[in-house]
């Protein structure tokens, strides 16, 4: 079977370090292209010296490059914003084309691998959440599944100088997109996302903080559930990890606005950290190399369906 031939679009520090890793980790993923707006970038120069077909012309100059027609699929690492754009330019040009948006515009299904990977392959266009999304909404749904959440909170810190240009336009939509992502994805009833860009130096590590709440619950089932649910992240995240045990709380007469009041049972607190392969960008930016981690993860289940499904037809 041929590799899925991907194009990049979005040249700057979350794009550069997606092609990295489909450079040395794609599998049956392939970069065809990488697309930008700036000449001088980064990332532009480093995939022409690799041998990757670029373009600073934007997603026009995409489908002028000869190796359009053979384009599979399209990692966005743009913005929100220009995410809608790209995605209903390229479906007037080629509408099969499957996109996968590293953005938190949302326009296509929320998809965290470990969560529902196997879900949306056919899917014209799959959203990858937030950062903090694919660190936290694993967690939410460890607990779930053993024990109801009527209410969810993450808290996303990561440290300011891997929050790029795209990071810092995208806040509003971050917390907007990681709140209904933990209510659709992790199943709480009631979801809360909040960001804080650390200005430490030198920069700390992603870390993030998980709380739910549940009417009910065996600790010794919640903790079981998210360590097994850590083990399968770091399948394609080898730096994500639990920063310490478990925490748990019994609470009594709990008022959680727009869940309930009088409410009893456990508080669930989870600690994380992701550290960052540092395939382009430092150890540091765990928040992006979780983003392209899983994106690459999700591509590589597309390839596999690709193959299952023409097999199965040519046995037909």
């Amino acid at each position: 079977m041929k590799k899925l031939k991907a194009a990049i679009v979005g040249s700057g520090n979350i794009g550069t370090d997606l092609m990295m890793k489909v450079l040395r980790h794609g599998g049956d993923v392939e970069v065809a292209a990488m697309v930008g707006i700036d000449p001088a970038s980064d990332g532009l120069a480093r995939a022409a010296r690799l041998g990757v077909a670029t373009t600073s012309d934007g997603i026009e100059g995409l489908v002028g490059l000869p190796c359009f027609e053979d384009i599979d699929l399209v990692f966005d690492a743009t913005s929100a914003s220009a995410h809608v754009k790209n995605d209903a330019f390229l479906r007037v040009r080629k509408p099969g084309i499957r996109m996968i948006d590293l953005t938190p515009a949302a326009i296509g299904p929320y998809c965290i691998p470990v969560v529902n990977g196997d879900e949306h392959l056919d899917a014209k266009n799959v959203n990858m959440v937030t950062c903090g999304g694919q660190a936290t909404i694993p967690m939410v749904a460890a607990v779930n599944r053993v024990a109801p959440v009527l209410y969810a909170e993450i808290v996303a810190s990561i440290a300011s100088k891997s929050a790029g240009p795209g990071t810092r336009a995208n806040i509003d939509e971050f917390t907007e997109t990681t709140s209904r992502a933990v209510e659709i994805l992790g199943g709480a009833r009631k979801g809360k996302a909040i960001i804080v860009l650390n200005p430490a130096e030198p920069p700390l590590i992603m870390r993030d903080t998980v709380y739910t709440f549940s009417p009910e619950g065996s600790e010794g089932a919640i903790e079981e559930s998210v360590q097994a649910m850590a083990s399968a992240v770091r399948q394609y995240v080898p730096g994500y990890r639990l920063k310490q045990k478990v925490q748990f709380d019994r609470l009594q007469d709990l008022d959680i606005p727009g869940v309930g009041r009088g409410l009893s049972g456990v508080k669930t607190s989870v600690f994380l950290e992701v550290e960052g392969a540092a395939h382009y960008l430092p150890a540091y930016a765990g928040n992006l190399d979780i983003m392209t981690s899983a994106a690459l993860a999700i591509a590589q289940r597309m390839a596999v369906h690709r193959r299952a499904r023409e097999a199965a037809a040519a046995q037909r």
